[in-house]
């Protein structure tokens, strides 16, 4: 297992070494797969849960010379909101075909220009509404596909009581 997963545009790291696994190939083998499947960046496992983790930066040297060819990312973007909901989803497969059966846990770790705290607890409420918190309620079977949802910062997530043990480091 990797200690370190690089970001897609290799400026910061997720120290994995606390982790009891963890992974960033599900985007390669969906890939050579060819399957038409979304990929959340990050899994790691934890002793009592797996944490799928999808990671957007906007705000590194990458990111703000793109924004003078395109808009600037807005995470509240009904595309890009549609698209982050998708990845927990299309990622369950993933869990379950590598033989994890924990709780889920969905951490969405996201910088953006002028985000804030309000508008991540606002994109926290609103994917809460579409992941499957209120079906598994319904059905009331005992199994749960999702146990929690968070939106956080990239400081936020480091100085996490839980999260904070996989450090995301500036490289």
């Amino acid at each position: 297992m990797e200690t370190l997963l690089i970001d897609e545009n290799g400026e910061y790291g997720l120290d994995c070494t606390q982790a009891v696994w963890a992974s960033d190939k599900m985007h390669e083998d969906y890939h050579r797969a060819k399957v038409q499947l979304s990929d959340a960046d990050f899994l790691l496992e934890e002793a009592n849960n797996i944490l799928i983790v999808e990671y957007k930066n906007a705000d590194t040297k990458k990111a703000r010379e793109a924004r003078y060819k395109t808009p600037a990312f807005n995470p509240m973007d009904d595309k890009k909101f549609t698209s982050t909901v998708r990845k927990f989803y299309d990622s369950l497969h993933y869990i379950h075909l590598l033989g994890k059966n924990k709780p889920v846990k969905y951490v969405y770790v996201v910088e953006a220009p002028n985000s804030d705290a309000i508008m991540r607890k606002r994109l926290r409420a609103r994917m809460k509404t579409l992941l499957p918190f209120a079906l598994q309620e319904n059905i009331n079977t005992g199994i749960s596909l999702i146990d929690k949802v968070d939106v956080l910062s990239i400081n936020e997530w480091n100085m996490h009581d839980e999260y904070g043990k996989y450090p995301f480091v500036k490289l």
